[in-house]
Formats: C-alpha cells, sequence, structure tokens
C-alpha cells in the first residue's frame, strides 16, 4: 500500500480531498487508520497530504487549498532573489471578496493579502518552483506592491529588494510605471526609483 498510496498521491499534486479518497476507495476508517500510522497528514477538514521521509514543499498545499492565491510582497521577493531573508510565511494575494475564514490553518504559514478586484490580476505571471506551478506577481508589481505597502516591510528589506531591482538586466521599467500608476504610487517610483531607472 505504501508505494502505492505515495503514487496516488502524487497524482493529485500531493494534496487530496475527501471525495478523491473516497473515489480511490480510500474511506473514513482507513483514512483515520492512516493519519494515526503517521502515514497521512490533515491539512484542514477535508484535505489530506501524503507523509514520508522526502515530504512535498509547503507549495502543492497553497496550490490545493487557495488555487485563486498568487505568492506576492516578502515571497516573491524571495524567488526572485531580491531577499536575504526567508519569509516567516507564505505571503498569499487574493481577490478582497474572499472569505477570511479560509486562511486560518496551522500550516504552512499563510498572510494573506485582500487586493481589490481591479489591481488583483495585473501582473500575475506562473513560475515553477519546487516543481510546482505556481501564480506569482511579476517584478514590476512585485516592487509597487513593495512601495505601496512600504511601512509594513522591514527597511533592510526593502533596501536591498530596490536595489537587486534595479540591477536586474531583465526589468521592464515601462511596466513599473504602468503598475505604478494602477496602484497609484507613481510619485514613489519617480522619487525612489526614476533617477536610476
Amino acid at each position: 500500500m505504501g508505494e502505492a498510496l505515495k503514487q496516488m498521491f502524487e497524482a493529485h499534486g500531493g494534496v487530496m480531498r475527501t471525495a478523491e479518497l473516497q473515489r480511490e476507495g480510500l474511506y473514513y476508517r482507513k483514512v483515520q487508520s492512516l493519519l494515526e500510522e503517521g502515514r497521512l497528514e490533515q491539512l484542514r477538514r477535508g484535505y489530506y497530504q501524503y507523509v514520508d521521509e522526502n515530504s512535498f514543499s509547503d507549495l502543492p498545499i497553497l496550490k490545493a487549498l487557495f488555487p485563486d492565491a498568487v505568492i506576492c510582497m516578502e515571497s516573491a521577493l524571495d524567488y526572485y532573489g531580491y531577499t536575504d531573508r526567508t519569509p516567516e510565511h507564505w505571503h498569499l494575494a487574493v481577490s478582497n471578496r474572499t472569505a477570511r475564514k479560509r486562511f486560518q490553518i496551522e500550516y504552512p504559514l499563510v498572510k494573506p493579502h485582500f487586493i481589490q478586484e481591479e489591481r488583483y490580476s495585473a501582473g500575475i505571471e506562473e513560475a515553477e518552483i519546487d516543481g510546482c506551478t505556481v501564480k506569482l506577481y511579476d517584478k514590476e508589481r512585485t516592487i509597487c506592491d513593495l512601495l505601496l505597502h512600504r511601512n509594513k516591510v522591514d527597511a533592510e528589506v526593502f533596501a536591498t529588494a530596490i536595489q537587486r531591482y534595479l540591477r536586474d538586466p531583465e526589468k521592464f521599467p515601462a511596466r513599473l510605471f504602468k503598475y505604478a500608476k494602477l496602484l497609484r504610487v507613481e510619485r514613489k517610483v519617480r522619487e525612489i526609483l526614476g533617477p536610476w531607472l
């Protein structure tokens, strides 16, 4: 059962819901037995992860629990190499119409950012992290968000991110100004980054 169970979970991206387990013939008693043996872990009501010595990264869990979420802020800075600090939480952008209750989970640690609908979709791209395709904001959107929430970000993290963006040969200043207008941080972009762009 061990290898078959592992393959079953891998086929579902590392996380399975109760209904999917039942379709595979794993009903309540068997699931409870696997939980007690430590072979399964309940992520939240109705969501389970297979556990072994090479347990999956947080990303399949995040993708299963929050398919609409976009990796943002410090988590996006980490992906782009714009910070040396590993964030304590996964920073996730979601529509401000999203229910707050969804994010009340013990693991993984998440910090939701509720974004107005018209701003939410700007700058979303896909990236592969730990073998998992996820949505995250592009570099320019991430820098605009950083400027927008400057007072909530550590000064050193802020300064490092700005310097690394300015040195990045793959930056798109025109896109940065487009997002700056949408997010109303044009003045900050001109003052802080303008002289070097």
